[in-house]
């Protein structure tokens, strides 16, 4: 026969003793369990608003290429530039709002976690308090970039993937902006290098990449040359390639001769002008120098060399012989 305690159901088990042990250890491993609960509970919440973040972002992204009836952020280009900048901002502000969800979530845990093992939460905030007003002077640097960086976001200043110039307290920056983070932004120039500025130390923002730019050409015309005929010339060039299918959507307005910009020692400077997109004007402008230098060759029109030699602290009539005396190669050069 089976001796049994407590309450028996006629399986011959104690459930009342096996309860009792299951709440000891529950009560003796109460506080591991909920450190553990609030890290868990912590990198869930952390997965589900970025998840979040991300799909709002994506469905914001998908909106407007639908709208504009994309289906690559690349095509943009060729949109309305409202929908263009849409997208940057979007992705941008998604980038932020990740950091600050993944620093909040963090610092909570923490308080949360320092409570369980039994330190003074209410304590630890006013020492944070007093230690915090006592690293003000130490850490206001990164406070300003971190506001810096907030207010840069959310009036548009720049956005991810903008061509921008900016200038700081170490110097002047331009490139393509990849990252734009809560402290630091992260600009890639024309040499690949990845430069990392630090927002309270952005003093202007010069952005290539908001609204329209303009293509403006400077080309020198000898004196001898026809100066009508030249602008004749230079305008029906650049009409040529504004209607190319290559360029059509590019251009915002009919493309403008300004007329002589500037009269130089060498020759006469006339200016062309052409209101093109964003982020193509650099495109556009390559492109359309090289279609003037073949419009000029079959025009006949040489463009002159504009050179000016600047000598300080040589008088000018031994500068002069000088630069007109023959130069003696050296006995055992190849020349």
């Amino acid at each position: 026969m089976m001796l049994t305690t407590g309450t028996d159901d006629g399986t011959g088990v104690d459930w009342a003793a096996a309860w009792r042990g299951i709440t000891d250890f529950l009560t003796t491993y109460e506080a591991p369990f909920r450190i553990v609960g609030v890290i868990v509970g912590a990198v869930v919440l952390r997965w589900v608003l970025v998840v979040v973040i991300r799909r709002v972002v994506d469905r914001v992204v998908s909106g407007v290429k639908k709208a504009q009836n994309v289906d690559d952020t690349v095509e943009l280009s060729a949109s309305p530039l409202h929908a263009v900048r849409v997208v940057q901002r979007t992705r941008t502000m998604g980038t932020v709002l990740n950091n600050l969800v993944t620093w909040a979530i963090v610092a909570v845990a923490i308080v949360l976690v320092l409570g369980e093992l039994d330190f003074s939460v209410t304590a630890l905030i006013a020492s944070a308090g007093i230690l915090g007003a006592a690293l003000g002077f130490g850490a206001q640097n990164v406070v300003k970039d971190m506001l810096n960086g907030l207010f840069m976001v959310f009036e548009d200043q720049l956005g991810v993937g903008d061509i921008v110039e900016l200038q700081s307290t170490q110097g002047p920056v331009g490139g393509v902006v990849e990252i734009v983070g809560v402290r630091v932004t992260q600009i890639r120039d024309v040499g690949g290098v990845l430069w990392y500025v630090r927002n309270g130390e952005i003093i202007n923002v010069g952005n290539k990449s908001q609204g329209w730019a303009r293509v403006i050409i400077d080309l020198p015309a000898p004196y001898t040359s026809n100066v009508d005929e030249v602008q004749e010339v230079m305008l029906a060039t650049a009409n040529a390639m504004a209607d190319e299918p290559e360029f059509k959507r590019k251009v915002l307005e009919p493309p403008e001769i300004w007329g002589i910009e500037s009269i130089s020692a060498e020759a006469l400077v006339i200016r062309l002008v052409m209101k093109v997109r964003s982020g193509d004007q650099f495109d556009m402008a390559r492109a359309l120098r090289l279609r003037l230098k073949l419009a000029l060759d079959e025009l006949g029109v040489a463009v002159p060399s504009l050179n000016r030699i600047v000598m300080d602290g040589i008088d000018a009539r031994e500068a002069s012989r000088a630069s007109r005396r023959p130069v003696t190669p050296p006995e055992d050069s190849d020349l």
